[in-house]
């Protein structure tokens, strides 16, 4: 479950001071897909960065599973997996070395690791590059490993950040379906975009965020 309870966040810019997120609360259950929607602006990646600890709150708090960002933020960020617009695969790494150093870093067990990654290459449909370097890949490629990745030391919350920006419909579909897959496994997940579109295609919920604020949400 994710928790966001009346976030605020201010940044100061010379004299003027900007209220990025303003009183901002909403709750992801496991198994749902929320979408925040709003403008480039509206506060939704700054939202983000306060539910991964990235940002500490001025006001309120965010909780994943259980534990709170702002007390226990290494608990949170082993309990997230995180897909942005940015591929950031390693260029010299193959899919496979990539994948397995990142569950490494999460201290995932190598054999479940080694599992993880097996499954996670059917069912995202790319076996066939598993063991070719990433500066090889396509972007579309690239996009599918960065979920797989996202997944390999097996979350229960996913953050996703704009993730089909720039990509073609193929792509873009496979986002889709692995939403889907992610919903089905019991993930509780926060899909950011600006396409009204794409939200109405794969979230349960959104809310609409305006000048840091939840404006409607249904």
């Amino acid at each position: 479950m994710i928790v966001a309870h009346r976030l605020k966040k201010r940044f100061v810019d010379g004299e003027n001071t900007v209220h990025a997120v303003n009183d901002l609360s909403f709750v992801v259950q496991p198994g749902e897909v929320y979408g925040l929607l709003g403008p480039n602006g509206a506060g939704k990646t700054t939202t983000l960065r306060m539910v991964i600890g990235l940002l500490r709150p001025d006001e309120g708090y965010a909780e994943v599973d259980g534990f709170r960002t702002t007390d226990s933020p290494f608990e949170v960020r082993a309990r997230i997996g995180l897909v942005s617009a940015n591929d950031g695969v390693y260029p010299w790494l193959t899919v496979r070395e990539m994948l397995m150093y990142f569950a490494e870093l999460y201290g995932t067990p190598v054999k479940e690791a080694q599992e993880q990654t097996e499954w996670l290459a059917e069912i995202l449909g790319f076996q066939e590059y598993l063991d070719r370097r990433s500066i090889s890949l396509s972007t579309g490629q690239k996009q599918r490993v960065t979920l797989a990745r996202a997944l390999v030391h097996r979350p229960p919350v996913l953050l996703m950040d704009e993730p089909t920006r720039g990509l073609d419909v193929v792509a873009s579909r496979v986002v889709f379906e692995y939403t889907q897959h992610a919903r089905n496994e019991g993930l509780a997940v926060i899909v950011c975009t600006h396409r009204l579109d794409e939200a109405q295609r794969i979230c349960d919920r959104f809310g609409l965020v305006h000048q840091g604020r939840i404006a409607r949400e249904g």
